[in-house]
């Protein structure tokens, strides 16, 4: 028999002998560990078990090294160029990890307070009306079959972009009798449609019968400035029209400072809202191109400052953050932004981008009797934990106001178009 055979069913032998001794235990987080990990050049990684293990990689040599205790167990490129990692207990190869170790990247967390204001693709349709005609009320809109949350693109081939753009067609067409071609977009698909207006027999003109909106503003707070191309990430949730409670389809859109004048505190059943007021100067400092799930993006055109961390931060990816304290950038008062402490309840280390990765609760005293917990306005609040952006605040717990759920920045990162990865990451169905 070889003499490398033998060592390995000797080290077997050894190795199901050392499961049950309590001094093996430090080798049970080695073997949690999993087959693929994942980390940023410099960064650390770590795997919350019954005993803590960290890695952190050495710029210098392209090694990662595994400590626990005395424990060391380290990771260099191979002849291929893999990084790969073997586990050993006294000499005997147990796991292999393969290890995709990503470039350095830090972005600038935000904390401002920001105005918002989405123009739509075409107008959006929130609501039905009677108009009084001579033979009785009626809709046309809705005869036209044209439901809540469409969205009206084009009328007798014209694009429609305003909400002005619409009334010359209305009044055209009633005065010569006229249907309307009106193209629709739906949430399943595109369609077209014949619409007659209707004279109001008490103002004397003509009518669609339906209530229509081509714009949305509101509040929000900045997540995140990536220093090189000016992107920027906000809110962390997609912003819905008020009416129709349907995601807003962006047409463009535009970000000013916003100052906040007062806090409505939360309470269980009463989330609160920061109340604020866009600058005086309403100086446009970005553009919005996407209202996403995971919040709204584009590129900034001047410079945003939080003067508490200014510099940029290494960002933390999903399966890296962890339970314990942390805090959140935020403003409550004008324009100051603060940093105050929350403590990440729980973390799903998600594979895939979805919304809630994470459970938070507000813990600072001062925050907690400036607004009750997490108040709508809040929401895009950067999440830092050891030094590093790991996400953003999202939504409230209605029934109690002092917890809420966070996104991983990563996927933050992801919907804005910057690219962390080595190879594009798929999406969740």
């Amino acid at each position: 028999m070889k003499l490398e055979t033998i060592r390995k069913i000797i080290g077997g032998i050894l190795l199901v002998s050392l499961t049950s001794l309590i001094f093996f235990q430090p080798f049970q987080a080695y073997l949690s560990i999993p087959k693929n990990i994942t980390v940023f050049k410099g960064q650390e990684y770590s795997i919350q078990k019954a005993v803590p293990v960290s890695a952190s990689l050495v710029s210098t040599n392209n090694t990662l090294s595994l400590k626990q205790e005395e424990h060391i167990v380290s990771l260099k490129a191979n002849e291929k160029g893999k990084n790969e990692m073997l586990l050993n207990i006294a000499g005997i190869p147990i796991k292999k990890v393969d290890v995709n170790v990503l470039k350095d990247f830090k972005v600038i967390p935000g904390g401002q307070s920001i105005g918002v204001k989405l123009n739509t693709v075409g107008v959006l349709v929130v609501g039905h009306h009677l108009v009084n005609t001579i033979d009785g009320k009626k809709s046309p809109g809705e005869i036209a079959g044209i439901k809540v949350g469409d969205i009206i693109t084009e009328i007798n081939g014209s694009k429609i972009e305003k909400m002005s753009d619409v009334a010359p067609f209305v009044q055209a067409a009633g005065q010569s009798g006229k249907e309307l071609n009106v193209s629709i977009s739906r949430e399943n698909g595109k369609f077209t449609t014949k619409l007659t207006p209707l004279k109001d027999k008490g103002e004397e003109i003509y009518k669609l019968g339906l209530y229509i909106r081509d714009s949305a503003a509101g509040i929000g707070t900045m997540t995140f400035i990536d220093p090189k191309s000016k992107k920027y990430g906000a809110l962390g949730h997609v912003i819905s029209d008020m009416d129709t409670k349907k995601p807003i389809v962006v047409e463009d859109g535009q970000i000013v400072r916003s100052t906040v004048t007062s806090i409505e505190k939360g309470s269980n059943g009463d989330p609160g809202e920061k109340l604020a007021r866009f600058s005086p100067d309403k100086e446009i400092v970005g553009n919005i191109q996407k209202n996403s799930p995971f919040g709204i993006f584009g590129r900034l055109n001047k410079n945003l400052k939080n003067e508490v961390m200014d510099k940029p931060l290494p960002i933390a990816l999903a399966n890296q953050v962890k339970e314990g304290p942390a805090k959140i950038l935020t403003v409550v008062n004008n324009d100051k932004v603060e940093a105050f402490n929350i403590e990440i309840v729980s973390t799903i280390p998600q594979k895939f981008p979805a919304t809630k990765g994470m459970v938070i609760k507000v813990t600072d005293p001062v925050l907690l009797k400036k607004t009750g917990g997490i108040v709508q306005g809040m929401s895009g609040s950067p999440i830092i934990q050891d030094g590093k952006l790991v996400g953003a605040v999202t939504h409230v717990f209605v029934n109690d106001p002092t917890s809420g759920y966070g996104v991983h920045i990563e996927w933050m990162l992801d919907e804005a178009g910057i690219d962390i990865y080595d190879k594009p990451k798929e999406r969740a169905s």
